[in-house]
């Protein structure tokens, strides 16, 4: 294992250091610092030139200034951008945190709706709601993320907005909404006719009875969970749960992630004293949900059952389930004095930026705030990227499907929710094992489209800024940070596909 790390570093170290020579001759070729003054009328011109000549040693051959540069980002000094003449450790800082915070919601809804909707499509392949998944990937994926960004804001920010400012039941948009989720979940539980019609009018119903309540109600202009919807969709997560992972019959991991369930709505009392009287912070949100983890598995262990490990983790995924819904609704008590407050207006719905100018308030309102900012750019890059990996996982899934193991497991009487959870499901997982880890690199260094429209000022804005401003040393940062980054996702595919597959092994 030392030795794979070992040679794996070394690889990388050597590929960053061509890397990086190489990028800096380009943008000696591509760049020109002194382009403004050139074209400046400003009678000291020539002395404005040899300041910043002298500045950033361009009478120096490039190559010597590159190992100048090299030399000072070894020892920690990545240079300045010389137009603000601000350091660039301080510019990526906090490029890095905004580009983090946008990406890392939207890759892991990706993931999990991807996964889940490819896994259904692959077993329903060849069906309507098969062709329909497959057309609809395609539409998403082959749409201009600019168009896409364009169409959420005056749809999902403007109009919604406007909605709130003036409430009219839009019904035809409604009844076409029912409709399509009645379609939808037809044809995901699949069956015989007389199935489907009862699945199709159940969804059509029920999603219409929930318009209806959330419109007709005021819950859009004033939306809450409360102790009875988290204790509801907490319970409802608990059966799902098992129901997948462990099966129905499984009773110790039944009552373990009810119990679990349960425990958490009663937490939600005495937590929202804590939460009012508490000046509360992330490493605080993070202990408490660090011990609600380890309480479930506490919960999941006592319980035991045929197989402890899969009580211990429907427990957890319980939990972790019933601590985002309590972090929800706390932060959703906060909406009504969020939309009176003079920079909101009433329209708490953001197109542009990362956060509202000027907004002082506690952390609860400054969480909202931020929901409401990056729920626009999240959504644009889930609907491009969630196109992706359905068609990666459908793909993968029905080559597994076909396997011969998969036939013995079901031979030998095997349940089908075993035969795809725990055989073919994990062996399907592979192929995205080396495609989200560089993924997720790759939107780090930058959502360059996305950020641009949205106002964000991420990794992608700072590189066209700095490109744009001639500024070789941002650049150069962002060029060793994201082919680091890269070849760092690498290794962890390597680690994943051994995690997921044991046939495989690192040293091999």
């Amino acid at each position: 294992m030392a030795r794979f790390i070992a040679r794996r570093l070394a690889l990388a170290l050597v590929t960053l250091f061509i890397l990086s020579f190489l990028m800096y001759g380009l943008l000696e070729f591509a760049l020109d610092p002194l382009v403004d003054l050139r074209e400046n009328p400003a009678p000291n011109r020539e002395q404005l030139i040899a300041n910043r000549v002298r500045l950033l040693n361009l009478d120096v051959p490039w190559y010597q200034r590159y190992f100048l540069w090299l030399g000072n980002f070894l020892q920690g000094d990545f240079g300045i951008g010389w137009r603000t003449m601000q350091p660039v450790g301080s510019m990526v800082r906090g490029a890095i945190a905004t580009s983090i915070q946008l990406v890392f919601a939207a890759t892991i809804i990706s993931i999990l709706l991807g996964v889940t909707i490819g896994l259904v499509s692959a077993l329903r392949q060849y069906t309507t709601f098969d062709y329909a998944i497959t057309f609809v990937s395609f539409l998403l994926y082959s749409l201009p993320i600019f168009w896409v960004a364009v169409l959420l804001k005056q749809f999902l920010a403007i109009s919604a907005n406007d909605y709130l400012q003036n409430p009219t039941i839009n019904w035809p948009l409604v009844i076409t909404l029912s409709l399509v989720s009645g379609l939808f979940w037809a044809g995901a539980l699949g069956g015989r006719r007389e199935k489907k019609i009862k699945v199709f009018l159940t969804a059509l119903v029920v999603t219409l009875a929930v318009f209806m309540v959330t419109l007709m109600t005021g819950w859009v202009e004033n939306p809450s969970i409360g102790i009875i919807g988290v204790g509801v969709l907490s319970i409802a997560f608990a059966l799902g749960v098992t129901a997948i992972f462990a099966g129905m019959n499984n009773k110790r991991a039944l009552y373990s992630a009810l119990t679990t369930a349960v425990l958490g709505t009663i937490v939600w009392w005495p937590l929202q004293w804590l939460f009012h009287y508490w000046q509360m912070s992330w490493p605080w949100m993070l202990g408490l949900l660090a011990i609600a983890l380890a309480v479930a598995a506490v919960i999941g262990w006592l319980f035991g059952g045929p197989d402890r490990n899969i009580s211990i983790r429907g427990t957890m995924l319980a939990a972790l389930f019933t601590s985002v819904l309590i972090f929800v609704d706390r932060v959703l008590q906060t909406w009504g004095p969020y939309n009176d407050t003079p920079q909101i207006r009433g329209r708490p719905l953001a197109t542009i930026g990362a956060a509202t100018p000027g907004l002082h308030g506690d952390f609860w309102m400054q969480q909202l705030d931020r929901a409401t900012h990056i729920m626009l750019p999240t959504l644009a890059l889930v609907m491009i990227s969630f196109a992706t990996y359905v068609r990666y996982q459908r793909g993968a899934m029905l080559e597994v499907l076909n396997q011969d193991y998969i036939r013995t497991a079901r031979a030998k009487g095997l349940s089908e929710r075993v035969v795809i959870v725990r055989h073919a499901l994990r062996n399907a997982l592979m192929p995205l094992a080396s495609i989200v880890p560089v993924d997720f690199i790759t939107l780090i260094g930058g959502a360059v489209i996305t950020e641009t429209i949205f106002g964000w000022a991420g990794m992608g804005r700072l590189f066209l800024t700095s490109l744009g401003g001639q500024e070789v040393d941002p650049v150069m940062f962002y060029i060793i940070l994201t082919g680091g980054l890269a070849m760092i996702a690498n290794l962890v595919a390597d680690f994943l596909y051994a995690v997921i597959d044991p046939r495989i092994r690192v040293n091999a």
